[in-house]
């Protein structure tokens, strides 16, 4: 009888021993949480700096030429890259309807004035009798309102016959301004509706850069002001260039809109380049300095800190703890005299639960204020 429990005993011993790891290897692993920040770019204000932005040469004056009138296209006259002169035509539309609507207007036109002779000849002989005392005053009136309104309806099929005339002509599109034909949105045989774009017209002697300039910065880019450009295409070249516009709202992105346009024309510099813009900023007498918000600075026995991400992957990055040297508590935030560089991401938010070397997400980037 013993050994029998003993087989017993040992059995579920075993059996136990097998179940255990197979309960253990059910449970599901974890994945390490990604903890979302928020950032914001930082560059400094004060000293004197020169800063380089990127933007993308255009055309001094682009015009998107389009029918005034809708129709089928019967005449593409240009191709990408022609150039043409004011007045060249650029485009046809098939003018036989707006040619049927002209014909049909004369012809009304000349019912009306048809009419119209008809009623003053009247109106004539019935003054005369009205002054021979052979027609009562009901009929002048009568006569003269008849002769009005064939006069009026003469003078407004003469304006209808204006209006088709127009829209006619509007089924030839002609170059306004000297210049190239950088795209073409039609092609023959395609209706089109008013306004559409047929071609994009460049001109201007002179090309324009925009850049994309950050809110802690826009305040202290005027227009006339002078800045440097560079383009890929002409290593070695440096342009003279003049801000002729400065954006007042950001729009759907972070920056606001900078134009720079060039104070020379060079005929290796076409729409589209990639450009390099460097603006100066500062003077000598300000001290160098970077204002960001209280909250990005920390404190440990170590010493006072912030963290700064390191972009990887799409919307990822990794943190690295900086320490920084401050400076005065201002209204629009404290001062970092050291640690920080133009461009750096830096941590705004949730610094207490962020640790050197974490992977975080991003969240929608601010940009620095001023």
């Amino acid at each position: 009888m013993l050994p029998t429990c003993r087989m017993k005993i040992l059995l579920a011993a075993v059996l136990w021993g097998i179940l255990l790891p197979a309960c253990e290897s059910e449970e599901p692993v974890r994945e390490p949480i990604i903890r979302p920040v928020r950032t914001q770019q930082v560059f400094s204000t004060g000293g004197t700096r020169v800063r380089t932005f990127s933007g993308t040469a255009q055309a001094g004056l682009e015009s998107r030429l389009s029918f005034r009138v809708p129709g089928k296209v019967q005449l593409l006259n240009v191709n990408v890259g022609d150039h043409v002169k004011a007045g060249d035509l650029i485009a046809e539309l098939d003018p036989m309807d707006y040619r049927l609507q002209v014909e049909e207007t004369e012809a009304s036109r000349e019912r009306a004035r048809a009419d119209l002779r008809n009623a003053e000849a009247k109106y004539a002989r019935v003054r005369a009798l009205y002054e021979n005392r052979n027609a009562s005053r009901d009929d002048l009136d009568a006569a003269r309102a008849g002769a009005e309104s064939a006069r009026a309806q003469v003078h407004s099929i003469e304006k209808r016959l204006e209006l088709v005339g127009s829209q006619l002509r509007y089924t030839r599109l002609k170059a306004a301004t000297d210049g190239a034909i950088a795209e073409v949105g039609v092609e023959v045989n395609e209706n089109v509706q008013a306004g559409q774009t047929v071609v994009l017209l460049t001109s201007g002697a002179r090309p324009e850069v925009k850049v994309g300039m950050p809110e802690s910065l826009i305040a202290q880019v005027e227009a006339g002001g002078k800045v440097s450009v560079t383009f890929d295409s002409s290593p070695g070249a440096t342009f003279t260039a003049a801000i002729t516009e400065v954006g007042v709202v950001t729009g759907m992105s972070t920056t606001y809109p900078v134009t720079v346009r060039l104070e020379e024309a060079d005929p290796d510099v076409r729409p589209g380049m990639a450009a390099e813009v460097a603006f100066r900023f500062g003077s000598p007498d300000d001290r160098e300095r970077f204002l960001v918000p209280p909250v990005a600075v920390a404190e440990d026995r170590k010493g006072r800190f912030v963290f700064i991400v390191e972009q990887g992957s799409e919307g990822f990055g990794v943190t690295r703890r900086r320490p920084v040297t401050v400076g005065e508590l201002r209204e629009e935030g404290i001062e970092i005299l050291e640690g920080v560089s133009d461009g750096d991401l830096l941590v705004i938010a949730g610094i207490s639960k962020i640790v050197d070397g974490m992977k975080v997400r991003l969240l929608p980037e601010r940009s620095t204020g001023r």
